[in-house]
């Protein structure tokens, strides 16, 4: 290679991509998000993981930041912002290395569901406590045994007198150990297939409700993921989420795309931030006396990286557009989370392979991206699951 083409890599550098739904707004929510994680919780990352669990007062502090609830109506003690202030939060977390605080799913998922289907008391009462990080939420929906298949579920909810007493146990509850409050995913009517789950909220103060181990998982070491037991816990029909039994299902339809796209989100937030760091690393890293970056194989794999991760943001824009429009369906979410989680797998281990033996240290940021990721293809709908989904749309 010529000095006049050396010169001109050199001058090549890793465009910022900007989504076109950014807005200012959108901007300065970046700056307070990007300080928060930064400053409040990437600092106690390495602490959080071998607690297994965040701090119970960085949800507070998040709360005090105005980062919980952001895309709630501010009549509930909300931010008033859209599914665009989700994303923006989402990303600004990856970008920090500060993966442990399930703000997320308390967000932009189970808030949601109360947002969308509680009663006005419910929501009156419920929110402004979300909000303010009193109340750390989780949902509860996978069984032992039944994994993607919803309809498998056994807990079951009978009404006694004004109340309803709850049997059954869950598992990989994400929040688990830190919730004041669970969305309880229940059978109430056997006889009814699909119509017969509701949604019951479930404080976990109440007797008879317990909570397993804090489970050990090959990544997202400092997320707090948990067996819940229900025996017999007792708590008053105004706990049903809704005016009716029978509406679980359906609240869970309506509400995944959302879920799997905030994980799109956080899956081309992790492939920009592994790229951007094996991007830096291949410029300082040197063998037979110059940087890896200047080694034809190094640069290939780059621009297939880069390249993925350009297509990717493209494909993410283009459905988080949708989603603000009230526009996006079940399939094209269920290709976005697919394909996207697909991809950020992809992408960070190519970028790992390019730190050699470091990559595989704990200590590189990279080797965690890497195991955290995998189970982006499992949860909110496993790779299989969203192939079917777009199969029989066809």
């Amino acid at each position: 290679m010529g000095a006049h083409a050396r010169s001109d890599l050199a001058l090549v550098t890793m465009k910022t991509h900007r989504s076109p739904w950014l807005d200012k707004d959108l901007d300065d929510l970046a700056d307070v998000a990007r300080t928060f994680f930064e400053k409040e919780c990437a600092p106690h990352e390495e602490r959080w993981c071998a607690q297994q669990h965040v701090d119970r007062g960085a949800w507070t502090r998040a709360g005090d930041q105005g980062l919980l609830c952001i895309s709630i109506p501010e009549e509930y003690g909300g931010g008033g912002g859209s599914f665009a202030h989700e994303a923006v939060l989402a990303r600004q977390q990856v970008h920090a290395y500060a993966p442990s605080l399930g703000i997320t799913l308390h967000n932009a998922i189970i808030t949601h569901y109360v947002n969308a289907y509680g009663t006005e008391a419910q929501k009156q009462y419920w929110l402004p406590k979300m909000a303010r990080g009193e109340v750390v939420t989780a949902i509860a929906m996978t069984e032992p045994g039944t994994g993607s298949d919803l309809q498998g579920i056994k807990t079951r909810a009978v009404k006694d007198g004004s109340d309803y007493l709850i049997n059954g146990s869950k598992t990989f509850i994400s929040n688990g150990q830190l919730a004041d409050v669970v969305l309880t995913v229940c059978q109430t009517d056997p006889d009814a297939g699909a119509m017969g789950f509701s949604l019951i909220i479930v404080e976990t103060d109440r007797p008879g409700f317990s909570r397993g181990r804090n489970l050990r998982k090959i990544g997202q070491h400092g997320q707090d993921t948990c067996e819940l037991s229900f025996d017999d816990v007792r708590v008053p029909q105004t706990n049903l989420l809704g005016e009716a039994e029978g509406q679980g299902f359906i609240a869970l339809m309506q509400q995944l795309p959302q879920e799997r796209l905030i994980l799109g989100v956080a899956a081309v937030a992790t492939m920009e931030k592994a790229l951007e760091e094996t991007i830096r690393y291949t410029k300082e890293r040197e063998a037979f006396g110059k940087p890896i970056i200047s080694f034809q194989n190094t640069r290939f794999e780059l621009a297939e990286c880069a390249t993925l991760t350009r297509v990717a943001q493209s494909f993410l824009d283009d459905c988080i557009t949708q989603h603000l429009a009230g526009e996006l369906d079940i399939e094209t979410a269920a290709m976005q989370k697919w394909w996207l989680t697909e991809q950020q797998n992809i992408v960070v281990d190519r970028c790992l392979q390019l730190f050699g033996g470091y990559g595989y240290m704990e200590e590189y940021p990279i080797s965690r991206m890497f195991t955290d990721s995998r189970i982006q293809k499992i949860y909110g709908g496993t790779s299989e699951i969203m192939k079917e989904i777009i199969g029989r749309s066809l």
